[in-house]
């Protein structure tokens, strides 16, 4: 079952602010260069959506409300959420603030059938916050987030298993979790247009033109999906950006918003007592071209330094890169793998690790007590 609240961040505040009731809602910066990022269903009927540039939304519905958002209140009625959802089943995966996958394998005897259960939930859910969910149910799991997105707002729908075959035949393909805009040209000079036309190539077809993912679409064209509900779930990345009022070419300036944004960043995963091993830059361009270079490290990281050391070197190796309108980095890959040691590791290494993970521990406590600005880098008072 995959539970995803309706325009969540939108509708906390419609719940929070009657007089927004029932009026289009955008929840992003109101600056010339910011970004949605949620919209409203009244929102939506005039062609609103998450990640829009605001002045475009405005364009499109002057009476826009806007509203800057307030994470920790988002928070704090998705902790409700996924509260209620760990009264149903003892297998819940937080797969991001407002959606969830849960298996109710097993649960028919306490709860009822399939969909008394997610009737329940909604109930549920209602109760506790005063919003809305949408449930998708499945016999597998990208399944269910395609269906919990069939009957929105505040529907339920449900993929039996002997339906399973004959809904891919009428699925578009671009509606598989991971299919995006640069595979679905591919896919189409390929012949695919639904789910079903994945199976009439072989899996060597699809191997050789896209690697182990290309045996995963293979699979998920049958319907097939391994993937099991995640217990706790967890983070699946950590993330910070700055979109600029003015476009900027500066090195020296893209490199200071690196240093504050993988400061942000670390802090993120250490709360979360997490690691990971797969550095991100996302760099977007004043035609809105956008490009996003990734480097996987030999081991997981939670340090600042590491993480900015990382970025600086995806971004220089841009270069020259012309004028830039938003620049951000991330940090995802947090699951444990084991390393075979090699003959050349630097046996210092270790020690090192260990004083970073004391410093950012220190530090970490530093401003849980006195707050996030009682410190900060050197060089970044160096540039103020």
């Amino acid at each position: 079952m995959h539970i995803d609240m309706d325009a969540f961040f939108a509708s906390v505040e419609q719940l929070d602010n009657p007089g927004l009731r029932g009026k289009p809602v955008g929840v992003g910066s109101s600056h010339a260069r910011g970004v949605l990022s949620a919209a409203s269903y009244e929102a939506r009927k005039f062609g609103i959506r998450s990640a829009m540039p605001v002045q475009q939304a405005l364009k499109l519905c002057p009476h826009l409300q806007l509203v800057s958002g307030n994470r920790s209140r988002y928070k704090e009625i998705s902790a409700k959420v996924m509260e209620v959802l760990s009264n149903y089943s003892p297998v819940v995966e937080k797969a991001s603030i407002d959606e969830a996958y849960i298996d109710i394998t097993g649960t028919e005897k306490l709860f009822g059938t399939p969909l008394q259960i997610a009737q329940s939930i909604k109930n549920d859910i209602r109760k506790a916050t005063g919003l809305t969910a949408s449930v998708g149910i499945a016999p597998v799991k990208f399944l269910a987030k395609i269906a919990s997105d069939l009957n929105k707002p505040d529907g339920i729908s449900i993929i039996e298993a002997h339906r399973v075959q004959e809904f891919l035949k009428t699925l578009p393909v671009e509606k598989i979790p991971g299919v995006g805009k640069k595979a679905l040209p591919k896919l189409r000079s390929y012949g695919i247009v639904y789910a079903a036309d994945m199976r009439r190539h072989s899996p060597e077809f699809w191997k050789e033109r896209f690697g182990e993912r290309g045996l995963v679409l293979y699979d998920k064209g049958a319907g097939i999906d391994p993937t099991p509900v995640a217990k706790g779930g967890g983070m699946k990345s950590s993330s910070a950006e700055n979109t600029f009022g003015e476009d900027v070419s500066d090195i020296h300036t893209l490199k200071t918003l690196l240093l504050k944004q993988s400061d942000r960043v670390a802090s993120d995963v250490r709360q979360h007592g997490a690691k990971g091993r797969t550095i991100t830059l996302k760099i977007k361009f004043p035609d809105f071209r956008q490009i996003t270079r990734s480097k996987t490290l030999d081991s997981r990281t939670s340090h600042a330094g590491t993480i900015y050391k990382t970025a600086c070197a995806l971004l220089d190796a841009e270069l020259p890169i012309g004028a830039v309108r938003l620049i951000g980095v991330g940090i995802s890959n947090f699951e444990e793998r084991s390393r075979q040691l090699s003959l050349l590791d630097d046996p210092e290494k270790p020690k090192e690790n260990k004083k970073l993970d004391q410093l950012d521990k220190a530090v970490d406590q530093v401003r849980l007590k006195f707050g996030k600005d009682i410190l900060t880098r050197g060089r970044l008072l160096e540039n103020d």
